[in-house]
């Protein structure tokens, strides 16, 4: 019965990711969603700009403090280590639900693309980058990245086993495509407003240190050597500049 509920929960966890990234589509390039980045009613630029450090700072904060290794051998000593990752993509996505919710729209305009075939390309380029974030995911281990790999193996009684090593597609080109989609995706805009550029300097900023000084270190720890020398063959967020760690 504990096994059912931790597998219903996994399910639960990712339909609620799903969501969340779909939203973000959405939502980042105003498209659709009742609430986007630059919809809502307009405050003080200080009100807007503390509320969505704020909001930005709790997403940052969780994700990264329930990413680490030290955390999630404390955290499963309190809870079952299957719904471990399900409850880390969980609250990940609950964190950018709140995000969605209470964004406050900074709406001056930083710049406008004015040509329409330009402003149709700058779409284009936005959706490669979702894409690239969605097919990244399955070219390492989609259902293990987002916790349903492990509710399902204890469902069946089987030992979790973590993914090989593995560089397909895209992973030969950078170490950390679906951070590098996620970054083409926050800056390809036809309207770039002053909330939109706080997002995407924001976010790119903390990307690039999650990613450099924690994500990096961690990786290197877990797989020792093979990803050392990974480093010094593929670069780590823009393609086709050789060895960068």
């Amino acid at each position: 019965m504990k096994k059912s509920i931790a597998f219903l929960y996994g399910v639960f966890a990712y339909i609620v990711f799903l969501f969340a990234f779909l939203y973000a589509i959405g939502f980042v390039g105003n498209f659709i969603v009742p609430k986007s980045i630059d919809s809502g009613t307009e405050t003080t630029f200080m009100e807007a700009f503390l509320v969505n450090a704020l909001l930005l700072g709790i997403f940052a904060i969780q994700h990264s403090i329930m990413a680490r290794p030290a955390f999630k051998k404390w955290w499963t000593n309190i809870i079952n280590p299957a719904i471990e990752r399900s409850t880390f993509v969980l609250l990940s996505s609950l964190a950018l639900l709140l995000i969605y919710w209470q964004w406050q729209p900074m709406t001056s305009i930083v710049w406008k693309a004015e040509n329409q075939a330009a402003a149709m390309i700058l779409n284009g380029v936005y959706f490669f980058g979702w894409l690239v974030v969605f097919l990244s995911t399955f070219m390492i281990n989609h259902f293990d990245l987002f916790g349903l790999k492990q509710v399902f193996d204890n469902l069946l009684n089987k030992q979790f086993q973590h993914p090989k090593f593995k560089t397909n597609f895209f992973y030969k080109i950078v170490r950390h495509p679906i951070m590098l989609g996620f970054i083409i995706a926050f800056w390809a805009t036809p309207v770039m407003t002053l909330g939109h550029i706080i997002f995407s300097v924001t976010t790119t900023i903390y990307i690039y240190i999650a990613v450099k000084f924690l994500e990096e270190k961690d990786l290197r720890k877990f797989h020792g050597e093979a990803y050392e020398e990974y480093q010094k063959k593929v670069p780590m967020l823009i393609p086709f500049i050789g060895k960068r760690n």
